[in-house]
Order: C-alpha cells, then structure tokens, then sequence
C-alpha cells in the first residue's frame, strides 16, 4: 500500500501494482500489438504496392507502423483512458501520477518513449523488471522519469473536492496559466493545506510565504496583496482541481422539466 494526496488535499491509501500484475497486464497488451502488426503491417505493403511505391517508400511504412503499434498504443490508449491501457483495464490497473492524479499525455508519452529501454532494449523486459524490483513503489524506468505509479484501481479515487476558493480570490486564480505548476510543487502545497492545522503560528506564514513565492514565480504573476498564504495557495490549488474535474455540463431548464 502507497499513500497519495489525490486531487487538492485528499489522502488515500492505494495498493501498488507489482510485477506479476503489471507482467499479466503486459501480454495483454503485447497481444493486442501483436494483433494491430499483424493487421496493420502485411495491410499497408499490400496498399503501397498497389500504389506503385518502391522499396524505400514500403520500408519507411514498416518503421511507421511498427514504432506506432509499440509505442503509439501505449500512448494513445493511457492518454484517452487518462492511464488505462487494454491490459490494465483487464487486471483492474491504473497509471496515476507520484501524487494520485490522473495523467496526461505528457506522463504518457515519457512512458512509452521509455518503454523501447524497459522492454524492448533487451527483448525480454529484464530491464523493467530488475529496476521494479529495486524501487519501493514498483517503478519502471518510464514511471521514474515521468513521475508516475501503477496501481490497483478496482475502487475509484474519492473525487477531490476540499480546497474551495475564496470568493474574492476566483476571478485572480482564473486568470492564471497553470501550466508552470509542476506535479511536485502543487503535492508540496497540497501536504501544506493538509498540516497547516498541526503547525505552529511561525511557520504557518514562514512557509505559506515561501510556497506562494515560489508558485507564484513558476505562474508567472505577482502575488495578490492583501491575502492569507492560505487563501493565494487554496486558490491556486482549487483552480487546479476545477480544470483538471470539470463540473458536467449543466442541462437548460426546459430539459430539466421534461425530465
């Protein structure tokens, strides 16, 4: 079991995924690539040659195909899935980030990129499996340089909703570009939120000035004077959840009536 700080503030114990899993999970996956190469590749030698391509144009194809069914699968189906892949969903597994979140195309393509090391560098996997067994959590070289875990995920993730924003600070931290907040900053600002309770006076403000500084440095904008570190931090974070679990659509009133 790994404890996580999912969404803004919000801890959850999960379990990891380790290898037996994660290898069953693995051949799935294969199987399927196995699957979309024996499809994909024979089908487009037999469209290039009726194309009248020659031999450079069929073999470029084959390189396509091949780097798409071992590396675009992965990527494209953990980005859609927001961390499941085919094998996954069948074992119950989910790719979350180092902080319970759900990932993004950028932790899913560092991932795949990663995997031609994990995997495919030796044809065995022996990489992937000799560097899980030396890490606590069970990570991959792809999981140690995209910041990511693989864990069970047969019960949802509770749904992040504790850090609610100051109304008079919602039209500053709307305004923001949090595409500057990385991962690791936002889980410093969210275990801050979390012990702020336990903390002596001194360092409540000591460290909430230092944190709003610095996040307000990597954001690119000043701070809003007059405001609580507690306030700038929970406002910023609240933001944060509010983009990444947007609120489902909200239906006209006349739809409502006839529902």
């Amino acid at each position: 079991m790994a404890l996580f700080t999912t969404g803004e503030a919000v801890a959850v114990e999960l379990p990891i995924a380790r290898i037996p899993t994660r290898a069953a999970a693995f051949l799935l996956d294969l199987c399927v690539q196995l699957i979309l190469g024996l499809v994909l590749v024979p089908g487009s030698q037999v469209l290039l040659s009726r194309w009248g391509a020659d031999s450079a144009w069929r073999d470029t194809a084959l390189v396509v195909t091949v780097v798409a069914v071992l590396i675009g699968y992965p990527v494209l189906g953990e980005t859609l899935t927001r961390g499941r892949s085919l094998g996954k969903m069948a074992l119950g597994l989910r790719v979350v980030r180092g902080d319970g979140g759900p990932i993004d195309f950028r932790h899913a393509v560092t991932r795949g990129l990663s995997g031609i090391v994990d995997f495919w560098m030796l044809g065995t996997g022996l990489i992937a499996v000799v560097v899980s067994l030396c890490s606590p959590n069970a990570r991959r070289i792809g999981d140690a340089l995209a910041g990511t875990v693989v864990v069970h995920d047969r019960s949802r993730l509770p749904f992040a909703a504790l850090v609610v924003p100051p109304p008079w600070l919602q039209g500053w931290a709307r305004q923001l570009e949090l595409s500057g907040l990385s991962d690791e900053l936002a889980l410093a600002v969210r275990r801050y939120l979390i012990r702020f309770g336990t903390l002596t006076p001194v360092v409540q403000d000591q460290l909430g000035r230092t944190l709003v500084l610095t996040v307000c440095a990597r954001l690119h904008t000043p701070p809003p004077n007059g405001y609580p570190p507690l306030m700038i931090l929970g406002a910023v974070l609240s933001e944060r959840q509010r983009r990444a679990f947007p609120p489902p659509p909200a239906r006209p009133a006349y739809a409502r009536a006839v529902a």
